[in-house]
């Protein structure tokens, strides 16, 4: 590594390579990177509407309902109507979208155990810290 190497190429590398290494995770669960993006997000409690959901994944809500499609034909979320606004749709995850999830995410943190093998505890912490803030700044 270079000093002077822009934090974005850094960023776009170690991304492209962490994405390359749970691709097989994600194709044994039958999931795209995407799709357990939405489990992901959901296992944190559901969205109170598809707009909602588009919005904290960053992810362009026309495109967003096919994704929710697929989701909800394998069993993995749910879609009901909003008691206080008909025309929004509460989407949570399904106890099988939960299990799956569940089971995706201890396969990923091993691939990321392997991708930071040889950082001490504390280096972890603070890439994760530090990659959070960067995904979070305007």
């Amino acid at each position: 590594m270079n000093e002077d190497d822009d934090l974005g190429a850094l960023c776009a590398g170690a991304g492209r390579s962490l994405a390359e290494a749970e691709r097989p995770v994600l194709d044994r669960h039958g999931l795209s990177m995407w799709q357990y993006v939405v489990l992901s997000a959901l296992a944190r409690g559901a969205a109170p509407s598809q707009l909602v959901l588009a919005q904290q994944i960053h992810y362009d809500k026309t495109r967003l309902i096919a994704l929710l499609d697929g989701l909800e034909a394998a069993g993995l979320v749910g879609r009901e109507a909003d008691p206080g606004d008909r025309r929004a749709r509460v989407v949570r995850l399904t106890p099988e979208g939960a299990r799956r999830h569940a089971a995706v995410r201890d396969e990923i943190r091993e691939v990321e155990d392997r991708k930071l093998a040889g950082l001490t505890p504390e280096t972890r912490r603070l890439l994760r810290s530090a990659l959070a803030h960067l995904a979070g700044a305007d």
